[in-house]
């Protein structure tokens, strides 16, 4: 496929995190964000609630940029512990219970990409999983930390790239993952969408 990078890329998200790592790359984009159902059946691995919702926030945004010359990028997010999911917390309690499970053990982060090639709706979607090994913290730390408001709307209650660095003793794969968008998976699927981050190609 040639890559002229005509087509510009719709971020289905609302999220600042993703926009401001989408940016990095240095390509047209615009945001339109997306309002789709984010609940899942009880039986779905982790890899399918990511699949299923990067591309479900993808989609939800189709019917107002289908005849555009476009890629849509659908993004989601999830912390797995033990194999349970820790979608985002419901209230300060909620994130006390997250943060005192995850506290001094190693969870992992599971985000999904689903691009939509406009206007010939191909689409492809993937995934990747960072290991996080977050310190022992004691109450005080956990209080003061949920006190901030950091922890409110991120899946897991916490944001590694805000105080929540300070929670984080070690990472094993990709950073950007744990943050919301990782940009080396989405480096390698835009060009197969006519869309070179590095350069014209082709």
């Amino acid at each position: 496929m040639e890559h002229d990078n005509s087509r510009i890329i719709i971020l289905a998200s609302g999220s600042p995190r993703r926009r401001e790592l989408l940016s990095n790359l240095g390509l047209p984009f615009e945001v339109q964000v997306s309002d789709a159902d984010e609940s899942t059946p009880a039986d779905y691995t982790p890899e399918m609630i990511v699949h299923t919702l990067a591309l479900r926030k993808a989609e939800a945004v189709l019917p107002a940029a289908r005849d555009r010359n476009a890629v849509i990028v659908g993004s989601d997010t999830i912390v797995v512990l033990d194999g349970k999911v820790l979608g985002k917390p419901k209230d300060a309690q909620d994130s006390h219970a997250m943060l005192s499970m995850l506290q001094g053990r190693t969870h992992e982060v599971y985000t999904g990409v689903a691009c939509i090639g406009l206007p010939d709706g191909r689409s492809e979607v993937a995934h990747r999983v960072t290991s996080v090994t977050m310190r022992v913290l004691g109450e005080e730390e956990i209080s003061a930390y949920i006190a901030t408001g950091e922890p409110a709307d991120k899946a897991g209650s916490y944001a590694i790239q805000g105080f929540g660095a300070t929670l984080v003793e070690e990472i094993q794969g990709c950073y950007f993952n744990v943050v919301g968008l990782p940009l080396s998976l989405l480096g390698g699927m835009l060009p197969r969408f006519g869309i070179s981050v590095l350069g014209r190609q082709g």
